[in-house]
């Protein structure tokens, strides 16, 4: 909502209409992502906040933490062109880095160190580097690659980053892998048939596998690291198969749409909404319905008992002229 030029915005109703004050709020949901579920305070019920918000503060960091997620990244820098402005996973870094040193100056740089090794981290990108790259032929990467050599790429990528946050401290982390993509209402509207796209859903599954030995090497690698991958994939196919016996009533079309006129990429003020949120797997032709995100997130946290809950904020180093 903070990148004015980008056209990867939740900042129209109706998103964010089942969230704190209902108004939108940079979350391409109606309400929670999954990351906000994972990343909620226990002590505050507070989620991390995002980075371009003009309320953060240190403070608010300390107690938090803070979210550099933007609409439309990826792990590649060129992902997302199309969207104008977007902030990738290596310029989120770079902010992460900024972040630290502003944590630095405000208590100082042994307890900084200590706060950001303690800390918890989720890196959840990957699908945009599909759909709004690798299968769109307007972008090179869709024909300078095939499906092997694309993930081998993200891979080199992504295996890049993790050692880079590692050098910064992060010690407990998870990466998400990607859900069947292929079943994503604008993947279902695009084929002929209606059905999901076989070749899209495969295409998750390598990247899962791949980010999976990835991770696990990292973690084997890297001294005090405990890297984990997140594999929601047969939950999420679970809830789009299987439907009625999760509580949904429809999980193949988007509750927010334009009726007929498909696919509406975004959820716009013109949009209707279906009768029941809670009855739909998808939000948007792209997300999951809050509700979804819910047992997505309920089902990881019960397989790896990842919660981020940040341990007490280290009181501030006195200020130089303190007596």
């Amino acid at each position: 909502m903070n990148l004015p030029k980008s056209l990867a915005q939740a900042s129209l109703p109706w998103y964010g209409i089942d969230f704190g004050n209902g108004l939108p709020n940079g979350r391409f949901t109606n309400g929670r992502t999954v990351a906000d579920i994972i990343g909620t305070n226990e002590r505050t019920n507070e989620q991390p906040p995002p980075f371009l918000d003009s309320s953060l503060s240190e403070d608010v960091i300390l107690s938090n933490g803070v979210n550099f997620a933007s609409g439309g990244g990826g792990i590649l820098n060129e992902t997302g062109g199309l969207f104008i402005q977007r902030i990738s996973l290596s310029r989120q870094i770079e902010l992460f880095q900024g972040t630290q040193q502003l944590i630095a100056d405000k208590i100082g740089k042994e307890e900084a160190d200590k706060f950001f090794q303690d800390g918890r981290y989720v890196v959840a990108l990957g699908s945009n580097d599909f759909i709004n790259n690798y299968l769109m032929p307007v972008y090179s990467d869709s024909w300078k690659y095939n499906d092997q050599t694309f993930i081998d790429y993200l891979m080199e990528t992504l295996g890049a980053q993790l050692k880079v946050l590692h050098s910064l401290g992060a010690r407990q982390l998870m990466v998400f892998g990607l859900g069947p993509m292929g079943c994503i209402p604008l993947q279902r509207v695009l084929s002929s048939s209606g059905g999901c796209q076989d070749r899209t859903n495969k295409l998750a599954l390598s990247f899962n596998k791949a980010t999976d030995q990835l991770v696990t090497g990292l973690s084997a690698q890297l001294a005090n690291a405990s890297f984990k991958f997140g594999d929601a994939y047969d939950v999420v196919n679970d809830l789009i198969t299987n439907p009625k016996k999760h509580g949904f009533s429809n999980a193949d079309s988007p509750c927010c749409s334009m009726g007929r006129i498909r696919p509406a990429i975004t959820c716009t003020p013109m949009s209707t909404l279906c009768k029941d949120r809670s009855k739909y797997v998808f939000w948007d032709e792209y997300h999951p319905s809050d509700r979804a995100n819910q047992m997505i997130a309920d089902e990881l946290i019960k397989k790896f008992g990842f919660l981020i809950s940040p341990s007490p904020a280290p009181d501030s180093a006195p200020s130089p002229d303190s007596s």
